[in-house]
C-alpha cells in the first residue's frame, strides 16, 4: 500500500509513522508513506496556500491551484483508489472504513487547514471525506495519522498474529470482551475461572456474551442496525 500525504507541515506527521507498528510495516515493503509540502507547489514567492474567503467572513480558505497542481502530479504517476479529504464534516471513520480502505493499494489523503478548501477542491478531486470525530482540530494531519494507522494495522503479515485485528472491537458490530493476563490474583482480585478452565468452549461462549453485554451497556447505538 502506498498512502500520499499532502500536508501544510509534514515535520508534524513524521513520528507517528516512526515507531510501533507502522514503522515495522514500512521497514517490511508493507507500506508507503509520502509526504508532499503544499506549499511547494505555491504559485509565488511567498509559498502562497491560502487567501480571504470570497464574500467576506472570519478565517482563511486553502486555494484550489497548489492542490491541484499537487494532485494532478501524484495522478500522472499511477492510478489512485481513493484521494481523501480530512475534514470534520465527512462521514465518520469506523471499522467497516478501515476494512475497506485497507485493501487499496494507493491512496492520497490531503490534510485540511484554516477555514478548510476551496470547494472546488471537493466537487473535482477529492473522491471521498472522512472525519474522526465531531470535533474541530487545527489541521488535519492528526486525523490522517489516526487513519493511517486504523488501516496499515490490517495489512496482511503487519500484525504478528494476523487473527488479533478479527477480534478487535467494532469487527463484529461489538465491542471486545475484558481480557485479562498473569497473574490470576492480584491483590484479591481474580481472574474469571472460566479463562483458566482449559475449556475452550465455554472460554468462547463467555467472551461472546461479555461482549454483548458491554455493548448494550456502553454502545448501545452498535446494536440498532
Amino acid at each position: 500500500m502506498r498512502i500520499d500525504i499532502i500536508t501544510l507541515f509534514p515535520e508534524l506527521l513524521r513520528s507517528p509513522f516512526e515507531a510501533s507498528i507502522v514503522k515495522r510495516a514500512i521497514d517490511g515493503g508493507k507500506a508507503e508513506i509520502h509526504f508532499h509540502d503544499l506549499r511547494e507547489f505555491s504559485l509565488n514567492k511567498y509559498k502562497q496556500v491560502d487567501d480571504y474567503p470570497y464574500g467576506g467572513g472570519a478565517g482563511m480558505v486553502m486555494m484550489i491551484e497548489p492542490i491541484d497542481k499537487c494532485i494532478s502530479k501524484l495522478k500522472a504517476q499511477r492510478e489512485y483508489d481513493e484521494v481523501i479529504y480530512m475534514t470534520p464534516d465527512g462521514e465518520t471513520l469506523n471499522q467497516p472504513i478501515a476494512n475497506q480502505c485497507s485493501l487499496y493499494e494507493n491512496i492520497i489523503l490531503l490534510c485540511g487547514h484554516y477555514k478548510g478548501v476551496d470547494q472546488r477542491v471537493r466537487d473535482h478531486f477529492i473522491t471521498r471525506e472522512i472525519s474522526i470525530g465531531d470535533f474541530v482540530l487545527s489541521g488535519g494531519e492528526l486525523a490522517a495519522a489516526v487513519f493511517c494507522d486504523s488501516i496499515i494495522r490490517l495489512i496482511p503479515g503487519v500484525l504478528g498474529d494476523e487473527s488479533s485485528a478479527l477480534s478487535d472491537s467494532f469487527q463484529d458490530q461489538l465491542l471486545a470482551p475484558p481480557i485479562y493476563t498473569r497473574p490470576a490474583e492480584y491483590k484479591g482480585w481474580t481472574v474469571p475461572e472460566i479463562l483458566t478452565s482449559g475449556n475452550t468452549p465455554a472460554v468462547e461462549q463467555w467472551r461472546e456474551d461479555q461482549a454483548l453485554e458491554r455493548t448494550q451497556l456502553l454502545r448501545p447505538d452498535l446494536l440498532e442496525d
